[in-house]
C-alpha cells in the first residue's frame, strides 16, 4: 500500500488505558450522588472513540447535557495527572512497529480526546520522538475527520492512511477522503475492511 504519512487513533489503536481510566473516574466521581456506580473498565471500553457529549450520554443517560458536561470537566481534571504519572497498556509490537515505520513514514495521532489527553500519552511513554503531528476535538474544536484533513493539509500529505479500531473511526476517514486500516485488535469489531490483528502487522501491510 502506497502512503506518504500515517495517522493514527489513540485509544484501541496504540493502548489500551481503561484500566487506568476506571480508576480516574471512580476517584473523580467518588461522593456524586447522581453518579451512584462509577463505569466499569468494559463499559469505558464500549465508549472509547466517542466525542465527550457521546460518550456521556451514553454512559449516563439520566444527565442532563449541562452536568454532563461539568462532571467530564471533573474528570479531565484528574486525568490528566494520573496518565501522565502510570499511563496505560502499550499494545504488544506497538514499540517495534513505530521505531521501524517512523524511519519510514511521518507518523500523526488524531482522537477524539481532551488536549493534554495526547501530550500525556507521548510523555508517559517517551514516544514524543515518533509522531511528528497530533490533533484532537479538544484542541481544535473539529470533528475528527476534520482534523485528519487539517493534519494531512499542514504537514504536506497526499497520500495519508488512517489507522483506527471503531466503527466511528472508518467513517471519520471515509468522511475525509483518506483509506482505513482496522485495528482489529481494539476495542470496535468491523468486517468487509482491511484490517491488523496486531501493530506488527501494520509493516508487513506497508512493505
Amino acid at each position: 500500500m502506497h502512503c506518504d504519512g500515517i495517522l493514527f487513533d489513540l485509544d484501541g489503536t496504540l493502548w489500551d488505558a481503561t484500566a487506568s481510566l476506571a480508576n480516574i473516574w471512580r476517584s473523580a466521581l467518588a461522593g456524586e450522588p447522581d453518579i451512584p456506580t462509577p463505569p466499569t473498565q468494559a463499559q469505558l471500553q464500549g465508549v472509547m472513540g466517542m466525542t465527550a457529549p457521546q460518550l456521556m450520554a451514553s454512559l449516563f443517560p439520566h444527565l442532563s447535557p449541562q452536568r454532563a458536561a461539568q462532571l467530564f470537566d471533573q474528570v479531565s481534571r484528574v486525568e490528566n495527572d494520573y496518565i501522565l504519572q502510570h499511563g496505560g497498556t502499550l499494545y504488544p509490537g506497538l514499540m517495534q512497529m513505530l521505531s521501524t515505520l517512523s524511519s519510514r513514514f511521518p507518523l500523526f495521532i488524531v482522537s477524539n480526546c481532551g488536549p493534554e489527553y495526547i501530550p500525556c500519552f507521548l510523555q508517559a511513554h517517551q514516544l514524543e520522538d515518533y509522531f511528528t503531528d497530533w490533533e484532537c476535538i479538544g484542541r481544535s474544536g473539529k470533528a475528527k475527520w476534520e482534523n485528519i484533513r487539517l493534519v494531512a493539509q499542514r504537514n504536506g500529505l497526499h497520500a495519508p492512511i488512517y489507522i483506527g479500531d471503531t466503527h466511528l473511526d472508518k467513517q471519520a476517514a471515509e468522511k475525509a477522503g483518506v483509506p482505513f486500516i482496522h485495528a482489529a485488535y481494539g476495542f470496535g469489531q468491523l468486517s468487509g475492511v482491511q484490517a491488523i490483528a496486531c501493530p506488527l502487522d501494520l509493516i508487513k501491510l506497508l512493505d
